[in-house]
Parts: structure tokens; C-alpha cells; sequence
């Protein structure tokens, strides 16, 4: 009999009381992380104390946690996972070869005599790193270094500069090769494969990394092309704000040359990278090598490649990726947990019966990451949301790669907005002190609602993320 049975006022071994319990243990984990706890003790620690209440009571039992081992060793053994620490690999080791700083300063060159050319440039260099790093912090941190300080001696207004920055800097969320999208891809795998065997599918078709790549490839494009012409408007209506820059006469005359040097090797290696996994050539993880192996090349051709180099690269690697794996193995006990207290149920009656359907179980969903996003990692929230509440979106009646490109600019949107935007925190940490917040803050606002738009376009016209799937893959 269990323990709280003897209590006369409240029968805790109702099913009522572990879905109550499910809801107690996302709340307390939330605040948890709110107070700046490590993720991945924060989410194992509050499941295996709401897992003790829970056996107290009756709703779980130390039998439960058989499967974890299996979980744990199906997790480390993922050779889809593999991709994390080759593609962090690749994105430390471009940064290091300086890469990104001869790109700004070329395209920079190249477009800074036209007004906004200096903001087009940012752009244009952050969907390129973007697609060869896929690392939002690192990004917005080497171009707010490099060409923040550039725009303001050319005199731009200090928000379509450190807006323009900050957006194009987290353009490593939805452009692949994204690390983002492959920790998505293996969840929405599991939560696709999960609601097809509730609705009596036991055979479903498979949701891979390469489904999610390609699916976010026109969404990442379109994003791109709605920045510049953003920016492309703030220099018509305001052309004070975006002036040109002059170029030296003698600098001119080899700008053609430099641009092929700086960009040539890393489109190379994009269309490497990228090519093979859209061609249907290599899977993300025989990609994500081939990039390795090309970003060490790259920084050796360019004379960047020393022991100290190295050993920093290996280091970072090393940490990123440990702390990735670390925190899905607390999210793995976390949810296994809120399944056995009957979360999944109390989640499944509250979103299929949402008003609107499945358009009001999706925009719920979305509000609560975009909300979540103001003070949660992204990480964080693949890993302790996306696994709730996905089986049930995707009984809907729904593409699981639209869905998962939804939440990956969903989560784009969330990394920028005030005040507690993770990519402002970058910016506004290797910013001179006459860059005042509130002008990060107001600069950000544009670009904001710009991927709001974007989110609203592909609700509105999905084939923008299962077309292009459809067609090649």
C-alpha cells in the first residue's frame, strides 16, 4: 500500500495526482534552470526527486528506471549524434583559422560603397558562416568584434548595426549544416516513430537529419533575403543612417583578387559539406567528417594550424560536446519520468482539445518555446519540450520537418528577443561602452518581427519546408 494512502483527506494515488506531479516537476525544473543551475544535474535531480514522490505514492516504481541503461547506451552508441562533435569541430577550427575576418573585411570592401553595403555584407558573411559553423555565440561575437566597431567609424546608426549583427549572427540556427537541427532531427525521429505506433502505424516512414537540412535550406534563404531587404529599406528612407564607405583606389584594383582568396575555400567546403548531404552522396555524419577534415586544411593552408591552435580547438570540442551529451542524458531521465507520472497524458487531453484544433495546439506550443526561449538554451528546450509535446502534435496529422523547422526558427526568434536574448548578451559583452543597450534592444526589434513573419509565411504555405524534401530526397 502506498505511504500517502493513510492520509484521510486526499487519495494521492489517483491518476490525477501524478499528472499534477508531471506538471509540479516541468514547473519546479524550469525555475531550477532560471536560477543558473547546470542543465543536465538541474533536469536529473528534479526527476529522480519528483521520481521518489512519485513511488511514495504509488504512481512510479524503481522497476521504471530499468530502461534507462538501454536509453543511456542508445544514446552515446547514436551514430546520428555522432555529427555534434565533428560539426563543433569544424565550426571551432574555421573561427580559429580567421576565416570570418577575411570575409568581412573583403565583402565589406566589396559592397561598402553603396549605402547599407556595410550592413548587407554582415548578412551576407553570417549566412556563410552559418552554413560552414552553425556556432550562434562564436558568430555574433567575431563579427561584433570585427565589424561593429567598422560600421560605427563609417557612421551607421547604432541599431540597424548591432540589429543587422545579432540577427545575422543566429542564422546558424535554421541554416544547415546546424547542430540545432540534427539534435531536433533525432528527437522528432522519436516523437514521429512514437505517434505513428499510437495511431496503429508500426512500419512509418523515417525522419532523418538530411529530411531537416533540406527542409530548412529555402526557410534559412528566405530569411536571408527578407535581412537585406530590410536593410536595403532603412538605407532608402533613412539614408543618413547606412552611408557608404570610401574605398582606396589602390585597394580596388586587387579587391577581385582578395575576394576569390577569402571566399572561394570556405564555399568549397560548404558545397562539400552541404552538397554531399543533399545529393543523397553522404549522411550528415560522413559530411560532418569531410568538413572536419577540410576546416583543419583550410586553417593549415592559411598558416593558422599550430599546437596551441589545436589543442584549443580540441578543448572546445571536447567541452561543447560533452555538455551536449550530458544534458540528454537529464533530459532522457526527465522525460521518462513525466511519462510514468502521466505527463503524456495530461499533455495529449490539453492540446487535443484546444480550441482551433491542431492550429491551436501549434500555436500554444510555439508561444510557450517562443516564451521559454526568453530564458532557457535552445538545447534545453529540444531536449525537455520537443519529446512532451511532439508525439501529440504529430498524431495531428502533420509533416514532422515542417514541424521541426517551425520550432528551429521559432528558437531562432526567441535567441533574439529583449531583454534576455542570448545573442544581445554576446553583442552587448565585446561592444565599446557608446553602444548602449537599449540601442541593441531597439535595433534587434525589426529582424524580430521579421521572423515572426517568416514563422507566419510557413504556417501559412508548409511546402516552403516539405518541397524541396519531396523533390530530392
Amino acid at each position: 500500500m502506498p505511504v500517502f494512502e493513510l492520509i484521510p483527506f486526499a487519495d494521492l494515488s489517483d491518476p490525477g495526482f501524478g499528472q499534477a506531479l508531471s506538471l509540479a516537476m516541468f514547473v519546479a525544473a524550469c525555475a531550477v534552470l532560471m536560477f543558473g543551475y547546470p542543465v543536465a544535474f538541474s533536469l536529473a535531480g528534479t526527476a529522480l526527486i519528483f521520481a521518489g514522490i512519485g513511488m511514495l505514492t504509488g504512481h512510479m516504481s524503481l522497476t521504471d528506471f530499468g530502461a534507462m541503461p538501454s536509453r543511456f547506451f542508445g544514446i552515446m552508441t547514436n551514430e546520428v549524434l555522432v555529427a555534434v562533435p565533428l560539426f563543433v569541430f569544424m565550426g571551432v577550427m574555421l573561427e580559429r583559422s580567421k576565416i570570418a575576418e577575411q570575409l568581412l573585411e573583403t565583402m565589406g570592401q566589396l559592397f561598402g560603397r553603396m549605402r547599407g553595403g556595410l550592413g548587407l555584407s554582415v548578412i551576407l558573411v553570417g549566412m556563410l558562416l552559418a552554413a560552414s559553423t552553425g556556432i550562434v555565440g562564436a558568430t555574433v561575437v567575431t563579427m561584433g568584434l570585427l565589424s561593429l566597431p567598422a560600421m560605427m567609424k563609417a557612421g551607421y546608426d547604432h541599431k540597424i548595426a548591432t540589429g543587422a549583427i545579432c540577427a545575422s549572427g543566429t542564422l546558424g540556427q535554421i541554416i544547415p549544416p546546424s547542430i540545432v537541427l540534427v539534435l531536433l532531427a533525432d528527437i522528432i525521429q522519436g516523437a514521429y516513430a512514437d505517434a505513428q505506433r499510437r495511431i496503429g502505424n508500426w512500419a512509418p516512414e523515417p525522419v532523418s537529419v538530411i529530411d531537416l537540412f533540406v527542409g530548412a535550406f529555402i526557410p534559412g534563404m528566405a530569411l536571408v533575403v527578407l535581412y537585406m531587404l530590410w536593410v536595403i529599406i532603412v538605407s532608402i528612407l533613412r539614408p543618413e543612417a547606412t552611408p557608404p564607405v570610401e574605398v582606396p583606389p589602390e585597394e580596388t584594383r586587387s579587391l577581385f583578387q582578395r575576394v576569390l582568396v577569402s571566399l572561394l575555400p570556405p564555399a568549397m567546403l560548404i558545397v562539400a559539406v552541404l552538397g554531399s548531404i543533399l545529393a543523397g552522396i553522404a549522411t550528415p555524419t560522413e559530411s560532418a567528417a569531410v568538413g572536419a577534415v577540410g576546416a583543419t586544411v583550410l586553417a593549415a593552408l592559411r598558416r593558422q594550424l599550430t599546437e596551441d591552435v589545436l589543442r584549443t580547438v580540441m578543448r572546445s570540442t571536447m567541452m561543447i560536446s560533452s555538455m551536449v551529451f550530458v544534458i540528454l542524458l537529464g533530459a532522457s531521465m526527465f522525460s521518462l519520468t513525466f511519462r510514468d507520472l502521466g505527463g503524456d497524458v495530461l499533455v495529449h487531453d490539453l492540446l487535443t482539445n484546444m480550441p482551433g484544433g491542431m492550429w491551436g495546439a501549434v500555436f500554444v506550443v510555439m508561444a510557450l518555446m517562443f516564451v521559454m526561449g526568453f530564458f532557457l538554451d535552445f538545447i534545453e528546450i529540444i531536449f525537455v519540450v520537443v519529446p512532451i509535446v511532439g508525439p501529440v502534435l504529430l498524431m495531428m496529422d502533420m509533416s514532422p520537418v515542417w514541424l521541426g523547422v517551425m520550432i528551429a526558427i521559432n528558437l531562432q526568434t526567441s535567441f533574439l528577443t529583449p531583454p534576455f536574448g542570448f545573442a544581445l548578451f554576446y553583442l552587448r559583452g565585446v561592444a565599446p561602452p557608446e553602444v548602449r543597450t537599449i540601442d541593441i534592444y531597439k535595433g534587434i526589434i525589426p529582424f524580430v518581427i521579421i521572423q515572426l513573419v517568416m514563422l507566419l509565411i510557413l504556417a501559412m504555405f508548409p511546402q516552403l519546408a516539405t518541397w524541396l524534401p519531396d523533390v530530392l530526397i
